[in-house]
């Protein structure tokens, strides 16, 4: 006989099948022996009372084996033969584009401009050293996208693309470790993913698709309003009657070649704002109403948000136990970002605060599509301005910034190279650094202890979403304009972290079968 069931748990007893088995016994009304088999279906942490809980719902057989059978990994056919599709971006949209086509029967050619993820890993540790940044090989170029280095949270509210439950299914198959089948809120780990992304690579390889590094994309091959491929910056074309655009938010020279050719864009609201610091143990002990958090729980999160003015202030990208990194992919740009290793074992909580912008918001005589793009990058040149040489960014301390004071002292920072203290309440445009001002008094009164000099800001963060969209049909997906290009992912204004991107990818290959049949 199977059963569902919930049970309530301290850290400690959810921490072992031992702790918890008698207590299933318990509530089930038999004996120890009768459990055959128990399975984690989900795992939440309830921090809302003094003492924290966790909500374990459990398969459980009783004097039975379970009916379910094991794991079914999903099937790839082998397409060396057949039509080939163009992706252009290995990111976690063009990535499970390409997997989905291999089960369709077609056949992917990746195009990426950064290189694979282990050459890629070497260039990121050179931006930390405050060596030169390639600009096509960093935090958000290169096989796996931004994602592979920011975190790998698998968390998405969407359900309009559909479920998640594929996309982790994959990254299980690929290497990812089961936990993030049952977690509500599943974590694969910075230093977990670029082993799960070769993998990704070396099954879309082994099946007959293709993946080129270093080859960026110069224009689109367009005859009578219809897709025949791609021209790369080698003025190599490569032919397609379909092309996935899945090259992510911060291919800016993407937009300014559609807008050349004439393809239609739209501007559209996104978030900008910076990046904030606090100590580990000063989250923990704020969300878990405790002196000292234990070997039984995982670092705190947090998420916040705020109307200020009629617009939304909030966290972004938290990551507990985690560092700040350098996401710039310009020299002239200050550009930050989070992640955290799977263990979340550091002494630093993170989190993007950022504040929404809309294109109206712009002050400018014309709304265009590209507005919002051009007040981003002046934004993090402004950034790269008031920081120091080369990527060394500017910080402030929280209580310091709202109060309009230079931080004369900075806390110690997780951010290689180094941060540098700048008066961010003179530079940050009005209406964002009124918002954050007012956001963070706010989020002081939510979370008793998180309004502290104790944190610091650190500039800027910037690239939250796109501010462009790439239009398509609702149900073709297609651009209105262009038969056969399908804009896809975060960069084309339809998703926003890797797993809605790749359940936007995923959904996007199965829009181009349906086109090329």
């Amino acid at each position: 006989m199977e059963k569902e069931i919930t049970l309530v748990l301290s850290p400690k007893q959810a921490s072992s099948t031992a702790l918890y088995t008698p207590l299933i016994a318990n509530k089930l009304k038999v004996s120890l022996k009768q459990i055959s088999y128990t399975k984690v279906i989900n795992r939440s942490i309830d921090a809302r009372g003094r003492n924290v809980k966790i909500n374990l719902k459990l398969l459980v057989c009783i004097d039975s084996p379970p009916k379910e059978k094991g794991k079914i990994n999903i099937k790839y056919k082998n397409v060396k033969n057949s039509e080939p599709v163009l992706i252009i971006g290995a990111g976690p949209a063009g990535l499970f584009a390409a997997l989905k086509l291999l089960e369709i029967g077609l056949k992917p050619i990746i195009i990426e401009r950064g290189k694979d993820v282990i050459s890629r890993k070497r260039d990121i540790a050179d931006i930390h050293k405050n060596k030169a940044l390639n600009p096509d090989s960093n935090y958000a170029f290169g096989e796996g996208g931004a994602g592979t280095f920011s975190d790998g949270k698998l968390y998405t509210r969407s359900k309009k693309r559909g479920s998640n439950k594929n996309v982790l299914n994959v990254l299980t198959q690929h290497g990812a470790s089961e936990d993030i089948l049952i977690d509500a809120h599943p974590h694969i780990g910075s230093d977990k993913l670029p082993g799960i992304i070769k993998s990704i690579r070396e099954s879309i390889i082994e099946y007959g698709g293709e993946i080129h590094f270093n080859t960026c994309l110069k224009s689109l091959l367009i005859e009578s309003n219809s897709i025949k491929g791609i021209v790369t910056k080698n003025n190599e074309k490569i032919e397609s009657r379909a092309v996935i655009l899945a090259t992510g938010h911060s291919a800016r020279d993407v937009y300014f070649m559609l807008n050349e050719l004439g393809i239609m864009l739209e501007a559209k609201s996104f978030a900008m704002g910076v990046r904030i610091e606090h100590p580990q143990e000063l989250i923990d002990s704020i969300q878990y109403s405790c002196d000292f958090r234990g070997p039984y729980l995982p670092a705190a999160s947090y998420g916040l948000v705020q109307q200020v003015k009629e617009r939304g202030v909030y966290s972004f990208c938290m990551c507990p136990g985690g560092i700040i990194v350098p996401a710039s992919t310009a020299a002239d740009e200050m550009v930050v970002n989070g992640m955290s290793p799977s263990n979340r074992n550091t002494r630093w909580a993170n989190s993007g605060i950022v504040v929404e912008i809309r294109p109206e918001d712009i002050k400018n005589v014309n709304i265009n599509a590209l507005i919002g793009l051009d007040y981003q990058q002046k934004f993090e040149k402004l950034a790269f301005a008031n920081g120091g040489e080369g990527q060394i960014a500017p910080a402030q301390n929280m209580v310091d910034f709202v109060e309009g004071r230079i931080s004369n002292k900075l806390a110690e920072s997780s951010f290689r190279p180094s941060i540098q203290t700048s008066a961010m309440h003179e530079w940050i445009p009005e209406q964002i650094r009124f918002r954050l001002q007012e956001g963070f008094k706010a989020f002081g009164k939510k979370m008793k202890g998180y309004y502290t000099n104790e944190a610091t800001l650190i500039g800027v963060e910037s690239r939250t979403s796109s501010p462009v969209r790439i239009p398509r049909d609702r149900e073709t997906m297609q651009h209105p304009q262009i038969k056969g290009l399908f804009p896809s992912g975060e960069g084309s204004g339809y998703a926003g972290g890797i797993t809605s991107s790749a359940i936007d990818g995923e959904n996007t290959a199965v829009k181009v079968d349906e086109y090329l049949k």
